[in-house]
């Protein structure tokens, strides 16, 4: 069965025809199979959705109860028919709860990555390896001078800071789904186990965080804290946040960014950001070319990001490649770009 006669690029997303549902779709559609619960992949008004647990409460977090007319949990490695086809769930690794979906129809196997990291995150199950006939690929950061390096090592980098500007305030600007609560992870695993301060918008899914067993220390509102107090502390905040009116009730704050864009520095300089801590959740050029080498598919398509360079880097190594050209996704948290249109990274 040809590969595009399962999985079809539409206006409202990838349509799975035999299946009768979209996978991430980016309009209200009857069902819709979500891969994660970032704004530009996880939306409101579907008919059905099946999603992960983690998922599913992080749509609900967000756009309340009735963000869907139903939906059905599926859990990894759990396997369930939908029309001609079988859908089964894997780990992505990008944020708690975040999955891979492998359509398979007949003898051939399509997986949809959705958002994926192959680097370690306590915060969220490993990424899984699904070997495939087709693997769909994001391209966020698909161009070989983005290498992220170890995020152990830019946390570091946060504590040096930190202990150099004992008089100074952190402010340290992270996506309030998954970014914030892996740096709060890796600080604690770094031996940092003093009180975390978070900006209002992270409480409540930071709280769900710990709610499903991960362990991030002792935290607290930054709201209500005198000035002076919060010298020598460190507070996660929407990117956002870190530059507007909301920073002065820091002592003269350091400002930093954690994302993957940080490896290019005009970012960091047109951001105004003081300390750049390349860490991402997205697969980074190697990742992204281990990874489609690995899952043994003889076809890439490629979407969400730098499509041109992997496709082809992908005709280079004897793969069928194409860009898949979807639109709406790469604005994960609009009220939170680090630039306009940029994604969550």
């Amino acid at each position: 069965m040809r590969p595009q006669d399962i999985l079809l690029p539409t206006t409202d997303g990838l349509c799975c025809k035999p299946g009768g549902f979209h996978i991430d779709p980016v309009r209200p559609v009857d069902r819709a199979v979500i891969t994660h619960g970032h704004s530009d992949h996880a939306r409101a008004g579907h008919g059905a959705v099946l999603a992960t647990q983690e998922t599913l409460d992080m749509m609900r977090l967000r756009y309340g109860d009735n963000f869907a007319g139903s939906t059905q949990v599926i859990s990894y490695g759990e396997e369930i028919r939908l029309g001609d086809v079988k859908v089964k769930f894997h780990p992505a690794g990008h944020v708690l709860g975040s999955a891979q979906i492998a359509v398979t129809c007949k003898d051939t196997c399509i997986v949809a990555s959705g958002d994926y990291k192959d680097a370690p995150d306590p915060t969220c199950v490993p990424f899984e390896l699904v070997p495939c006939d087709v693997f769909i690929t994001e391209a966020t950061f698909g161009l070989p001078v983005f290498r992220h390096g170890d995020a152990a090592l830019e946390v570091k980098k946060l504590l040096a800071s930190v202990a150099l500007f004992p008089e100074r305030a952190h402010l340290v600007g992270a996506y309030s789904l998954g970014k914030a609560q892996r740096v709060i992870a890796l600080l604690r695993l770094a031996g940092y186990d003093a009180p975390i301060y978070l900006h209002g918008a992270m409480e409540k899914i930071t709280s769900y965080y710990q709610s499903r067993g991960i362990e991030l220390g002792e935290l607290r509102p930054a709201a209500g804290m005198k000035k002076a107090a919060l010298a020598g502390t460190i507070t996660l905040a929407p990117p956002s946040a870190t530059s507007d009116i909301w920073a002065r009730r820091f002592p003269d704050p350091v400002t930093a960014f954690a994302s993957g864009w940080m490896r290019v520095r005009a970012r960091a300089r047109q951001g105004g950001v003081e300390l750049p801590l390349v860490i991402s959740d997205h697969a980074d050029w190697d990742g992204l070319t281990a990874t489609i080498t690995a899952t043994g598919a003889g076809e890439i398509w490629v979407t969400h990001g730098q499509e041109d360079a992997l496709v082809h880097w992908c005709k280079s190594q004897g793969l069928r490649a194409q860009p898949l050209d979807l639109v709406g996704y790469g604005e994960e948290e609009e009220s939170e770009p680090p630039v306009p249109n940029e994604a969550e990274a």
